[in-house]
């Protein structure tokens, strides 16, 4: 039987201190590899990769955040890629054609693979946090933050 899959948000219970005992749980990496126990008592590996997810909601859900659950694809439209990275779809073709994020042909259209969006989007906040500690650094160095350290009195 084929399962329709959907997008779908979960909203955190009202008393998470069962989630916080779980998120506390999960984040022991002593633990031997993850299971899943059926109701009829039936065991099944977890793979890493869902695991991690796995403890990921449960952190978020036990700190009162919500979580969107949502397929996707693993060949994007243009659209669905610019509206992954929230960029303008011709922002995203202009970041294309650079060379920025690989891509292929399909007829006219152009497809992107949804690991590609997601290295440049890493790639990117990546870049920024280096650039903003570099800042940092600079401003340290030439002394800004002592000049702005004690406001001048404007009254």
């Amino acid at each position: 039987m084929a399962m329709t899959l959907r997008e779908r948000t979960v909203l955190p219970p009202d008393d998470r201190s069962e989630l916080t005992r779980l998120a506390r749980d999960l984040t022991d990496d002593r633990r031997p590899r993850a299971r899943l126990i059926g109701p009829d008592g039936s065991k099944i590996d977890v793979p890493e990769e869902l695991y991690g997810v796995l403890r990921d909601v449960v952190a978020a859900l036990s700190q009162g955040l919500a979580i969107s659950i949502a397929p996707h694809n693993t060949m994007l439209t243009t659209q669905e890629a610019a509206d992954l990275l929230s960029i303008s779809r011709p922002t995203l073709v202009r970041l294309l054609s650079e060379g920025e994020i690989p891509f292929s042909m399909r007829g006219r259209h152009r497809r992107v693979l949804l690991r590609d969006v997601l290295d440049y989007q890493e790639r990117t906040r990546q870049e920024r946090e280096q650039v903003l500690d570099q800042l940092a650094v600079d401003a340290e160095e030439t002394g800004l933050y002592d000049v702005t350290s004690t406001p001048e009195n404007t009254r």
